[in-house]
């Protein structure tokens, strides 16, 4: 069950939330422990095994128990999240695939009701681009992708470089401002 990725140290996915997810899924399902590893496909001694917080899941195992649970992958990894959030480049919860040099980190999961809208940012060095309050509960999403930029609501922006992501309220005045020529981000904005 263990693939964890040796080009990439102390990066674990975070078994925590996900044996306390697992958990709550299937309570909140009402199904059995022996169902859902049969369902997965998986041994009934693995899901224990998760569900008590034991263990290395690969993403091909937690996508089974996802499908078996009917629920959404990010479900599993997704923390309630603060108003503003910050994930560095190489940080955040993340899981490994076994057959494949491939890391997939969740950066935000979309909550039930809620319609995404993403734009491609490119920003040059100069003044502030400063947002007024978009609509009540609106919320942005930026990952940067090449450049540096201060980010955030307008009172206390954020330096971010390549790879790294912020969730902030766009309700409140917001900015983007580019640090360096050749800024590039990826945008969504989330509405309720």
């Amino acid at each position: 069950m263990s693939d964890a990725d040796p080009g990439a140290p102390g990066l674990k996915p975070p078994i925590e939330a996900i044996a306390a997810s697992l958990r709550a899924e299937r309570t909140r399902a009402g199904i059995s422990l022996t169902e859902v590893a049969r369902r997965a496909g998986i041994a009934k001694s693995t899901l224990s095994q998760l569900e008590s917080g034991a263990g290395n899941p690969s993403l091909e195992t937690l996508w089974a128990l996802c499908v078996a649970l009917e629920i959404p992958f990010s479900r599993l990894l997704a923390a309630p999240r603060p108003r503003v959030q910050v994930i560095r480049a190489g940080e955040g919860p993340a899981v490994h695939s076994a057959r494949s040099s491939y890391r997939a980190t969740l950066l935000a999961a979309s909550p039930p009701g809620a319609r995404r809208d993403v734009y491609g940012v490119a920003a040059e060095p100069g003044p502030r681009r400063s947002s007024d309050p978009h609509q009540p509960g609106v919320v942005e999403h930026v990952v940067m992708s090449a450049g540096r930029a201060l980010v955030g609501t307008a009172d206390e922006p954020v330096e971010l470089g390549p790879g790294d992501y912020i969730c902030y309220p766009g309700d409140v005045p917001h900015v983007f401002q580019a640090l360096e020529p050749g800024t590039r981000a990826t945008l969504v904005s989330e509405h309720h």
